[in-house]
């Protein structure tokens, strides 16, 4: 049973990696529902490698026929002075930033131990690092407006772990926790932070996913990222899984663990004999913040 339409009327959008699959899906469906979009992309290879404007001028293209409003951006994620130009085309076109969707992304995969610097630093620096040179700006922007949504793109890769993929999983491991933390430093100021893992059939994921491929498409990830950058939307601080037609939720929690009593320092075998009880998951915690888990902590301590 659906509710009430969502729209994004007087909203502005950015979306970074907007040229193709996930961030156009995403810059097409926002602008169909009544947002303006600055359609980001660098128009590279997906190993971040060249650039061009055509892949983002397509996009806004597509978005003009449908009526839609949207401006191109082709600065790179991965530098400050980009982060500033791309949301600056937001502000000086379209007067505001209310939605960041952080989703530009390249890949280099290699195993660990061949893992070069090469390898290294220009995925963290498009992922992780491009995610702070964009979201800095707007969160500035964000909080004199008393309003704000972000979507940061993690991965499973990231959460899970997955072969060859040290330098990407890193990087979308580091993005939860950056977004965790503007859910906590912007809830008073109207600003939600979320995470999406998503699977789906892209450039960059063509090669990898076999068989699934035909079955994962990219707009199946668009409706709850879409609906996470809305008004209606209030839920924060939370990862969310999409994939082929699922939907779910990722946490990270914490058990009741063994507590070995107020200022005992056990030895190593008497943690050794517990644990069983230091890894029994079958009744957890969700902690919002470390303040949280600290006090799960100080529960223990008031109690032994």
């Amino acid at each position: 049973m659906s509710g009430e339409k969502i729209t994004f009327d007087g909203r502005v959008a950015v979306v970074t990696g907007a040229g193709g699959g996930l961030g156009q899906s995403y810059a097409r469906e926002l602008a169909r529902r009544g947002a303006k979009v600055v359609v980001n992309d660098l128009g590279g290879a997906v190993d971040g490698t060249g650039k061009g404007t055509n892949a983002a001028d397509a996009v806004v293209g597509e978005i003009v026929a449908d009526g839609g409003e949207a401006v191109a951006s082709y600065d790179s994620v991965s530098t400050p002075q980009g982060g500033e130009a791309i949301i600056s085309a937001a502000l000086e076109t379209f007067g505001s930033v209310d939605i960041v969707i952080n989703n530009a992304g390249i890949l280099r995969d290699r195993s660990f131990a061949n893992l070069g610097l090469e390898e290294l630093s220009g995925v963290i620096d498009t992922h992780l690092l491009g995610a702070f040179h964009v979201s800095l700006p707007a969160f500035r922007a964000m909080k004199e407006a008393q309003y704000g949504r972000f979507v940061f793109t993690s991965s499973n890769a990231g959460i899970f772990g997955n072969f060859g993929q040290s330098n990407y999983g890193a990087a979308k491991a580091g993005l939860v926790g950056l977004s965790n933390v503007i859910a906590i430093e912007g809830a008073k100021y109207g600003i939600l932070s979320n995470v999406i893992a998503p699977v789906a059939r892209t450039r960059m994921t063509e090669q990898l996913l076999g068989p699934m491929t035909e079955l994962v498409a990219p707009e199946q990830v668009m409706p709850i990222v879409v609906y996470l950058c809305s008004e209606a939307n209030e839920f924060t601080h939370e990862i969310f899984t999409a994939g082929g037609g699922r939907y779910g939720r990722i946490f990270i929690g914490t058990n009741a663990g063994w507590f070995a009593g107020p200022k005992m320092v056990p030895t190593v075998e008497e943690v050794a004999a517990h644990l069983d009880e230091i890894r029994d998951i079958s009744s957890y915690e969700i902690p919002l913040s470390a303040n949280e888990e600290i006090m799960i902590i100080g529960r223990h301590l008031s109690d032994g």
